[in-house]
């Protein structure tokens, strides 16, 4: 497609997913300037690819695959960066100064972290960035079966360390 239009609303609709884009790259990468390098990689690899996306694709799993490939890619690249990515996940978080709601948020993201790496993703992905079950698979690369599996596992887990914690 070599339209002006459609050249101008998928422009428009990979803007509209930036915020989105970033925030799942934030939480893949655990760090805010290499998630803005991988969203912008990832653009500009979806700008790319362009003249391989068709109308009837969803373009916010179309771009969020190319942000999970590119993102696995680098790891398995570049074993130093997993690494980091380990010690980066050890540290332990700031004390909330802010009162108790922030301590809720910081004890769910010391609980997100206990997750295995699959039932984190999954929940992230049909859990805070509201993509159907069907989409998520997509941009894993399984069935949406197993990605509800995940989700429901995610979820039970995650319960099951919260009612630990607080005994």
């Amino acid at each position: 497609m070599t339209d002006k239009g459609g050249q101008s609303a998928f422009r428009r609709g990979v803007v509209a997913l930036l915020p989105e884009l970033r925030a799942f790259a934030r939480f893949l990468t655990k760090d805010r300037t290499r998630a803005d390098d991988l969203v912008q990689e990832a653009v500009v690899r979806a700008f790319a690819s362009r003249d391989q996306f068709s109308a009837e694709t969803n373009l916010k799993a179309w771009s969020f695959t190319i942000l999970r490939n590119l993102f696995y890619e680098q790891a398995r690249r570049c074993k130093r960066e997993q690494e980091i990515l380990s010690e980066y996940k050890e540290q332990p978080l700031p004390s909330a100064a802010s009162g108790e709601k922030h301590d809720d948020v910081n004890d769910l993201n010391k609980l997100l972290w206990e997750l295995p790496d699959d039932q984190r993703e999954a929940l992230m992905l049909v859990g805070a960035q509201e993509l159907s079950y069907e989409e998520a698979a997509v941009i894993c690369g399984v069935s949406a079966g197993t990605i509800k599996s995940r989700v429901s596992r995610a979820r039970s887990f995650l319960v099951s360390l919260r009612d630990g914690a607080e005994d």
